[in-house]
């Protein structure tokens, strides 16, 4: 049996997933743009690390005309995806981005990929040079009912190459061991409102709305189905 986290050089990613999950990137792009308003941010320049089908950027493209915009994968197979794109000026790679990137960003995101990495702390310590300000997209897969079934965490880890389960406090306390300081998080609020949503989804609505009246955290961390969206930058040593 072939590690997860080989899954997208070997083009076995691409065998259980054809369309790269391209059809969630208004969605996820629609996110991002959420927490820019939030956050007043207005960057000049954005890379998008582990950038997949592409699709992310390109809805971008359009809501940040005066912006730069380049993205990052490690799969051959995501480079299929990126003629569709050609009238934009994205400037997408293929490869190691530690090895062939040598700009600085404004901005890097990081949607959905840390829980790919095989060692997530080497992979953020390393990824702090490469940008001012970071925004990470984290799924919750760790929840009391997914660890009870565990039907969904197998299948997350066969299907997609998911190794690294987090709760909201997980997540957020492995960008502050590797040295980020934590400007802003909200729940995406993948659970009721993403795309692709199931008839299984559709079904634990009410009991989901019933949780999350007596407390946002605790019913996500018993019904799961959630990510986590983070504005982070690497925080200062110079005063250690």
């Amino acid at each position: 049996m072939k590690r997860p986290d080989s899954l997208y050089k070997s083009g076995e990613y691409a065998e259980k997933n054809p369309t790269w999950d391209v059809e969630d990137s208004p969605w996820k792009a629609g996110k991002v743009l959420d927490v820019l308003r939030e956050t007043g941010m207005q960057p000049a320049s954005v890379c998008e690390v582990g950038c997949g089908a592409g699709g992310v950027l390109a809805h971008l493209t359009e809501r940040m005309p005066e912006a730069r915009f380049f993205g990052y994968d490690i799969a051959p197979d995501a480079q299929s995806f990126w003629d569709r794109y050609s009238d934009t000026d994205i400037a997408f790679e293929v490869g190691d981005f530690f090895e062939r990137n040598s700009r600085r960003y404004d901005l890097v995101l990081i949607l959905d990929v840390i829980e790919h990495i095989a060692d997530p702390w080497i992979f953020l310590e390393k990824l702090k040079p490469h940008g001012d300000t970071f925004l990470f997209h984290i799924p919750l897969d760790l929840s009391a009912q997914n660890v009870l079934r565990e039907t969904p965490i197998l299948e997350a880890r066969r299907q997609v190459g998911h190794i690294h389960y987090f709760t909201k406090n997980l997540a957020l306390e492995l960008l502050a061991e590797a040295g980020y300081e934590v400007e802003y998080y909200a729940y995406s609020n993948l659970s009721m409102s993403g795309p692709r949503s199931s008839w299984k989804s559709r079904l634990a609505y009410v009991p989901r709305r019933l949780a999350y009246m007596i407390s946002k955290d605790f019913g996500v961390r018993l019904l799961g189905g959630e990510s986590l969206l983070v504005v982070a930058r690497p925080a200062d040593t110079s005063a250690c």
